[in-house]
């Protein structure tokens, strides 16, 4: 998994990936995932509705400053000019490659026939594929295609129109093991990633579930995939990518961050997203990840709750800092408690997937 994978003239360092989720992939999430060893990831997903591209949504989802190549991101919609549109307008602001958004389970995606919806309609969801390699081929800029196993139990078409994808010039398909149906409810089923593996001979990349060092050799071994990508498992512990690199290389589980170390990669990445959503907002959306980050540790679900009635930036560093500053006195390494020790609360926000709306 440490050998360097293609798409298009891009090789990648490693092939662990993150997913894209919205709300959550933004570039100081994407950059931080990256540092901590991700090889490639995806952008929130970006509309393909002209008249919402100036939005400060949009702008944001489209600033790509200081991000390393290849730059990935995701467009969605329902029309095949405007999804061809949104891809040149894409490229034209730094997109090195476009990835087709048919995974997104989120009803208010859903219910404009965009995201997974797209998988119940196969004649337009052709359309806009042929549509967006023809617009993004004259620039060099390869297209790359995220699904689902189908809409529902009973119609799974992921293999028929991953078939349909590469005959028309996609570079890489990746399969969440799940139907739209299901939302992120249940598990994910890995026959049908395995199928369009063997079926295909440009890049698959598996999805869904991949939570563990474990999980993702499981995923790997069963799937023969080029790739996995990481959702939610990424949130609040984006060093689970070199927690994979390392077990996949060594079949050892790496030893848990240094409190210190952690400590010091949150601080950075609360920094990055301030810069880039302001005082108030960068305040507010901040909450989230620091809730994600505090998941599991002793003491962390009274803390986020504290965390939540601050009303600066300055006031969450602060409070941050003195937080793991206590911890590290405590612990060398984060000192994660078992499952079951987690309460009822605390399981299900590991499982929130309000912000996940493209994966």
């Amino acid at each position: 998994m440490s050998s360097p994978l293609r798409i298009g003239p891009y090789a990648l360092p490693n092939r662990l990936f993150v997913a894209p989720m919205a709300g959550v992939t933004d570039r100081p999430f994407r950059q931080l995932c990256r540092r901590m060893g991700a090889g490639y990831a995806v952008s929130e997903m970006v509309t393909s509705r002209k008249d919402l591209w100036n939005s400060l949504k949009t702008s944001r989802r489209a600033n790509h400053e200081g991000e390393a190549a290849p730059i990935a991101v995701q467009i969605a919609g329902t029309d095949a000019a405007m999804m061809a549109e949104a891809a040149a307008y894409n490229i034209d602001r730094g997109a090195q490659i476009i990835d087709i958004n048919m995974g997104c389970p989120a009803k208010k995606v859903c219910n404009k026939w965009a995201g997974s919806a797209l998988m119940q309609n196969e004649p337009l969801a052709l359309e806009i594929i042929e549509a967006v390699v023809r617009a993004a081929q004259p620039h060099g800029v390869p297209v790359t295609l995220k699904m689902r196993t189908g809409w529902c139990e009973t119609e799974k078409n992921a293999l028929l129109l991953a078939r349909a994808a590469e005959a028309a010039g996609v570079a890489m398909v990746t399969v969440h093991g799940r139907t739209r149906e299901q939302g992120y409810k249940g598990f994910a089923e890995y026959d049908t990633v395995a199928a369009v593996k063997a079926a295909l001979a440009i890049p698959v990349v598996a999805n869904g579930d991949i939570d563990s060092p474990a999980k993702a050799a499981q995923v790997l071994a069963h799937t023969g995939a080029d790739a996995i990508m990481v959702g939610r498992a990424a949130q609040g512990r984006p060093w689970i990518f070199a927690e994979i690199a390392h077990y996949l290389a060594t079949g050892a589980e790496l030893a848990a961050p240094r409190v210190q170390d952690a400590q010091a990669w949150l601080l950075e990445h609360l920094h990055d997203h301030y810069s880039l959503y302001g005082e108030l907002t960068g305040m507010r959306t901040a909450r989230k990840h620091i809730g994600w980050a505090l998941r599991g540790l002793p003491g962390g679900e009274a803390f986020r709750q504290h965390m939540n009635t601050l009303q600066s930036c300055e006031a969450q560093i602060a409070a941050m800092r003195a937080w793991f500053g206590a911890l590290a006195e405590q612990h060398e390494r984060l000192p994660y408690l078992p499952a079951h020790a987690l309460t009822a609360d605390a399981a299900n926000d590991a499982y929130d997937d309000t912000s996940e709306e493209p994966a």
